[in-house]
């Protein structure tokens, strides 16, 4: 007796072309969508600030009370882990009565694809937080298609709040 065994799948088209390199460019393309949907909450905050102005000296490490921050212009580097490893964004926030009156995004991409992501991370993060309390910032998520950004963002926002109380 024959064994017979399930037909393969077709690996030509009806007109004679293989289908194997659209399998990868598709299979590819899903994990080029995937790559950097979700923020790591892992990373350790930074200390690499510099108000200017000055801040007193008292900035303790101490998180700051809600609502009460000095103004003035802070900056943090915040970390976080994309596919490509550790990256580090720049945030420089500037503070009156609490408030968010600008917001400056310091690109350090590691690779052309964060580079991307962190430039329109960049481009859109501004309409999100000016106007809003520094106590308001948390929880964004995703930025212009940017969701691991994001998580650098917060991690430097919470210093400068640190830093700012």
């Amino acid at each position: 007796m024959q064994q017979t065994h399930p037909p393969a799948a077709p690996t030509r088209s009806s007109r004679g072309r293989s289908l194997l390199p659209f399998g990868l460019a598709a299979a590819a393309g899903g994990i080029a969508i995937l790559v950097g949907c979700a923020p790591d909450k892992t990373a350790a905050p930074t200390e690499e600030m510099s108000p200017q102005p000055a801040a007193a000296s008292s900035a303790a490490a101490a998180p700051a009370t809600p609502g009460h921050y000095k103004d003035g212009t802070y900056s943090a580097d915040g970390h976080y882990v994309s596919p490509n490893g550790d990256e580090t964004v720049g945030v420089t926030l500037t503070l009156a009565s609490g408030k968010v009156t600008d917001v400056q995004i310091t690109t350090h991409p590691s690779s052309a694809n964060t580079q991307l992501f962190q430039n329109r991370f960049a481009g859109g993060i501004k309409d999100l937080v000016v106007g809003k309390s520094i106590d308001e910032l948390g929880g964004i998520t995703r930025v212009a298609g940017s969701s691991l950004t994001s998580g650098g963002f917060e991690d430097a926002v919470a210093a400068i709040k640190k830093r700012a109380g």
